[in-house]
């Protein structure tokens, strides 16, 4: 079995639920090919009393008759029971579970579990009876609820208002890779990638690591992304349509956010969102939400504004490089982006994408900065219209309680970075305009964030934090 990577946080919490006195009810939680499975068939191996997998469409029939056929293949019952309702799979479960040891727990592991609950089948009311009425009255049971649809687990489990409330006792949201954990497995495979070639195709798959799985480490960035998306039987051509189907019933109006905000990288307020897709009240809410649950957008509140002018831009890189690379090529050959990937196109998409790796490291900048023991709030900004002023933004700021801020910059480039007089007067500039228009009496420091680092040049002057790309693949938890 392939070794488990990373995870130490998550395992732990699994390993704590196994030796407690208690029964757990465990959500982990995250979006489609993240690992769930991975991690609990890795953790719990031998441990697992039951596993039953949620069929993707099927009827409640065909779901009980599967997990029958689960409790006879987990050695439960020698003889599949006739289920009729999810009361009786249940009623069937507590039965077979009293008759085993009580000092071991019990791990009930049930993947896929949305997909389950199919309309009219009662499934979580039966679950909720099973749980309080039995399991939950004993220190034996290890319920461990899993799925890619992160709003489905949201609602029936962690934020339920009928008979789960507050029943879940522990919760694992899977996170994707950060840099770190990629380079640990492109080490893992015996891979001999550089920092900068991981942080390439970061920027094409993130930090997923059932895509990770995919390459080959002895090839090179083109040949494999020629792969994954361009060659014929692209091992990845089919997938953008099944993630968004997988987790989302109503899989269309997410995809048209996602679209949307994918061309605005600089994000969205929800009033610019309402207005393009002419949609507003609960329902646009409830489906933000249900992106930044699954990991898809980040939300973030400017510096100087209100709740309201939170910001939300796409976080997702696998569908930020679908959106704009794959989607619009009909006509491509099997070794397409071994000439796109010096195109200006490209050169200008991976440094929007390198400002989206940064912004998703903060941890491990701060780490840089050497200020992981001071308070710190990071934030975007974004300059107001004022006559005689330029606009301006600033992607991360990150304010610190010792009265410092740094504007942080970022810029991928593949030596170091060279700073002209031009782009340093316009950073001066921008410096002007935050202090006016924020009234900040803090000491800011324009900080920049590249692969190699800032060329010690003539305008070197306006750099007062200079980080390159290995301090992002630091781990912040050891």
């Amino acid at each position: 079995m392939e070794r488990l990577i990373g995870r130490e946080r998550e395992r732990e919490e699994l390993r704590r639920c196994l030796e407690s006195d208690r029964s757990e009810f465990v959500v982990v939680s995250g979006r489609r090919r993240i690992g769930k499975t991975f991690l609990i068939a890795s953790e719990l191996k031998d441990k697992l009393t039951l596993t039953f997998v949620g069929s993707h469409k099927s009827p409640k029939s065909r779901q009980l008759q599967r997990f029958a056929q689960a409790m006879r293949k987990s050695g439960l019952c020698d003889v599949e029971p006739r289920l009729v309702t999810w009361y009786d799979a249940f009623d069937a479960l507590e039965t077979t579970l009293s008759r085993l040891d009580g000092e071991k727990k019990k791990v009930l592991f049930f993947d896929e579990m949305p997909w389950i609950d199919t309309q009219g089948c009662e499934f979580v009311a039966a679950l909720e009876d099973f749980w309080n009425g039995w399991a939950a009255l004993r220190g034996d049971i290890m319920l461990v609820a899993c799925g890619s649809a992160t709003s489905w687990l949201v609602d029936q489990l962690l934020e339920n208002q009928g008979g789960l409330h507050n029943r879940i006792t522990s919760r694992i949201a899977l996170q994707p890779f950060n840099l770190g954990e990629c380079r640990q497995y492109v080490e893992s495979k015996a891979g001999s990638w550089d920092n900068y070639q991981i942080a390439q195709m970061y920027m094409y798959i993130g930090g997923i690591p059932f895509y990770w799985s995919l390459l080959d480490f002895s090839k090179g960035i083109a040949e494999n992304v020629n792969s994954l998306f361009f060659a014929p039987g692209a091992k990845l051509g089919g997938e953008f349509d099944e993630l968004y189907q997988v987790l989302f019933r109503d899989s269309a109006a997410y995809v048209a956010i996602m679209r949307l905000l994918s061309s605005h990288r600089e994000g969205l307020t929800r009033q610019e969102i309402a207005i393009y897709l002419k949609s507003s009240g609960g329902t646009l809410s409830r489906r933000l939400a249900n992106l930044i649950k699954c990991n898809f957008i980040l939300a973030q509140t400017p510096i100087g504004n209100k709740q309201k002018g939170t910001i939300y831009r796409v976080c997702d890189f696998y569908t930020l490089f679908y959106l704009r690379f794959i989607e619009k090529e009909h006509q491509v050959t099997a070794n397409y982006w071994n000439t796109m990937i010096t195109s200006p196109a490209v050169t200008s998409w991976q440094g929007l994408t390198f400002e989206l790796i940064g912004m998703l490291h903060v941890d491990q900048i701060i780490m840089a900065l050497g200020i992981m023991g001071v308070s710190t709030r990071c934030s975007s900004w974004r300059s107001r219209k004022t006559d005689g002023e330029r606009s301006a933004q600033i992607d991360l700021v990150i304010e610190r309680a010792d009265r410092i801020t740094h504007l942080c910059e970022f810029k991928f480039a593949p030596d170091e970075y060279v700073i002209t007089a031009d782009y340093a007067q316009r950073l001066r500039e921008r410096m002007s305009v935050y202090r006016s228009q924020t009234a900040s009496r803090n000491t800011l420091l324009t900080t920049f964030i590249t692969p190699f680092g800032v060329s010690r040049g003539k305008n070197y002057s306006v750099v007062q934090g200079d980080i390159k790309l290995d301090k992002l693949f630091a781990s912040v938890f050891e």
